[in-house]
């Protein structure tokens, strides 16, 4: 009995970690097919005003339809044409039918405003011990203090449940695969972000870079129609055969299409623009625009327009996530007063932009054919 037990877990574990039939990668002619095929695509990651974390909006208790449509009404009118939307392996294993009909309808309404989704499955940011159900409100001054990561440290370390995060990648994956709706899949948000500001993380990086590595794997099986990446967001080197991390080096050679973060200034945003070039591939920025820290929309925005890489800023209306307010506010939360500048965000709370010159430039510049960056009025 005991041999024919561990015979069963070794054939578990290798059914686990390669999957049969996954699709290949796309070849560099593909993956600019269906880039060509695209508009200059231009949006936010998106969180509804009334959600403090993935979880608050997707389940079923607090899923807001009404201002989801009304924000993305908003996107719309500046010429937004995409969003980067964070899902979460809990609420399929809450509700799976109930996940796959709330998708569909934020699928529905996005269409109705001219917007493909980019879905993300898993994150490595903020707080490790995600849990469904009701969300503790926010912190009072602190940026993005309910975010939660998916799956968190106790799905990571439990390897003998990895399996269970298979049925998700593939039964979202699966259900969405052939949808004109989707325009792709985020696999993974900053596998390597350590969450430093929470304890107990020990041995965090290899976990995630092994169930990464089957992620990509699972995603592929389910032979979706549309790409897969997942982004590279820290070091100074990401050019082909560069001095970039193990992590990088996974993400960059499984993704159909690059993508990649930097909330720098212009020219170091432009730096990494070219270190990604010679992969051939079309460039996805999934995360920029943070004002304090150098990152805006008049001086990355242009450069992007030019190389025809695509744009999706962090934050677009004012709510729950706080994340108006700077990083450092984990460290000072701003509970006196507000910070000189708004770190994110496009819109305030009522709907008027917290600058007007922002959106007229994103407006402007998605009106442009591709490549096309001009002048100002």
């Amino acid at each position: 009995m005991r041999i024919a037990l561990l015979l069963g877990a070794a054939v578990a574990s290798l059914f686990v970690a390669a999957p049969a039939q996954a699709r290949a990668r796309w070849s560099e002619a593909e993956a600019k097919a269906w880039y060509a095929a695209q508009p200059w695509l231009v949006g936010a990651n998106y969180t509804p005003a009334s959600a403090i974390n993935q979880l608050e909006m997707w389940q079923a208790a607090t899923w807001d339809p009404k201002r989801i449509d009304d924000e993305l009404g908003l996107a719309q009118g500046i010429g937004m044409n995409t969003m980067r939307v964070f899902l979460h392996d809990q609420l399929w294993a809450q509700d799976p039918e109930g996940f796959k009909q709330r998708i569909d309808a934020f699928l529905t309404m996005a269409k109705a405003h001219g917007i493909r989704p980019l879905f993300v499955l898993f994150d490595s940011c903020w707080d490790p011990d995600p849990k469904s159900g009701p969300q503790h409100p926010p912190i009072p001054g602190v940026h993005n203090s309910g975010w939660v990561q998916g799956p968190g440290m106790a799905g990571l370390r439990d390897r003998a449940g990895w399996p269970r995060y298979r049925a998700y990648v593939q039964g979202v994956i699966g259900a969405f695969k052939d949808d004109p709706r989707v325009l792709g899949w985020d696999v993974w948000n900053e596998p390597d972000n350590g969450a430093d500001q929470y304890k107990g993380q020990e041995g965090k990086e290899p976990l995630v870079r092994a169930l990464l590595a089957q992620v990509f794997d699972w995603a592929r099986a389910a032979d979706p129609s549309q790409p897969l990446t997942s982004g590279v967001w820290q070091g100074d080197d990401w050019t082909p055969g560069g001095r970039s991390s193990a992590m990088d080096k996974l993400q960059l050679s499984q993704s159909d299409v690059i993508s990649f973060h930097d909330y720098s200034w212009p020219e170091t945003f432009e730096r990494r623009v070219r270190q990604l070039l010679p992969y051939n591939r079309p460039i996805l920025c999934t995360e920029y625009m943070a004002r304090g820290n150098g990152s805006t929309f008049d001086g990355s925005l242009p450069i992007a327009k030019r190389y025809n890489v695509a744009m999706m800023n962090w934050g677009f209306v004012d709510g729950k996530t706080q994340t108006r307010l700077p990083w450092d506010s984990w460290k000072k939360p701003y509970v006196l007063e507000e910070p000189t500048i708004w770190f994110h965000e496009v819109f305030r709370a009522d709907g008027t932009p917290y600058r007007q010159a922002e959106v007229d430039l994103i407006r402007r510049l998605s009106a442009a054919p591709k490549g096309v960056v001009p002048a100002r009025p």
